[in-house]
């Protein structure tokens, strides 16, 4: 693995303090609060380190309570719901300076044979005809990679961004590890979707943006080192709050993953010009 990419591993691999019970070091991005993907991805690791191995995670829903702080570590709290003949359910609570920051609840499910249906990947170009220096974006030292498709926003449509990302590096063949990864991924661009039609962008000083919600669904065993399409839409914003879709697809055209995220999107008044 590259440097940043096992150092994003080892955020994800946690410290386990007695059973339940863990806690994780924390990154800045340099955002004005604690990324909520490392919440998220960290919360689902501790959660299936208490969950047997043949089971693995097929939803997560989760609210974000308090801004989290990135220079202090976050202790986990797994509360064993329930362990059933199929299903096995925990609640996990982020917490920091005794408060929690975040809570979520995830479900596991072993694998079972039954009928299946999915919606087909849209037709756009591939990673290969986008994949070049100029064109790839990423935080400096960070592993995820994103090429951005055009972003549109038609009347009366939901307005939508759509991109190919992956963790830049190799990785062990882990089913868990790849999951708290696209936990981890998931968190980057959806809320931002609902800026789209209303031509403000993210950074702009009289934005106040922060997720509130979070859910993700797994549909199948994922690679997060090969591109992943990110088909995002969001039908509606109003109120200071905005809401945005996430479909998530390999390059095989299969549907791995979908999300959904409410947001706070606020502007405030910009001062006036002296």
């Amino acid at each position: 693995m590259s440097d940043a990419l096992d150092g994003l591993v080892d955020l994800l691999g946690l410290e386990m303090l007695e059973e339940n019970l863990f806690r994780g070091r924390s990154q800045d991005l340099g955002l004005p609060q604690l990324f909520g993907g490392q919440v998220l991805g960290q919360a689902l690791s501790a959660a299936t380190q208490t969950v047997p191995e043949e089971r693995q995670v097929h939803s997560l829903h989760g609210y974000f309570l308090r801004p989290g702080d990135a220079s202090m570590p976050v202790v986990y709290q797994v509360d064993r719901v329930r362990d059933g003949g199929s299903f096995t359910t925990r609640r996990i609570t982020a917490i920091q300076k005794g408060r929690p920051i975040f809570f979520c609840s995830a479900s596991f499910h072993g694998e079972e044979n039954s009928f299946s249906h999915e919606v087909q990947m849209p037709t756009l170009p591939g990673p290969g005809s986008l994949d070049s220096g100029a064109n790839i974006r990423r935080f400096d030292g960070h592993p995820i990679e994103f090429l951005h498709l055009e972003d549109t926003a038609e009347p009366g449509q939901p307005a939508r961004k759509r991109l190919w990302f992956r963790l830049n590096g190799e990785l062990p063949d882990n089913p868990a590890l790849h999951r708290y990864l696209l936990a981890y991924s998931s968190d980057f661009n959806l809320l931002t979707t609902a800026l789209v039609p209303h031509g403000i962008r993210f950074g702009d000083p009289a934005l106040q943006i922060a997720s509130l919600d979070h859910s993700l669904w797994f549909h199948r065993d994922v690679s997060v080192n090969d591109w992943l399409l990110y088909d995002m839409d969001s039908p509606w914003a109003g109120g200071a709050r905005g809401l945005a879709r996430g479909s998530i697809y390999n390059r095989q055209g299969q549907l791995v993953a979908s999300s959904a995220q409410e947001g706070l999107t606020r502007i405030r008044e910009r001062p006036a010009e002296s």
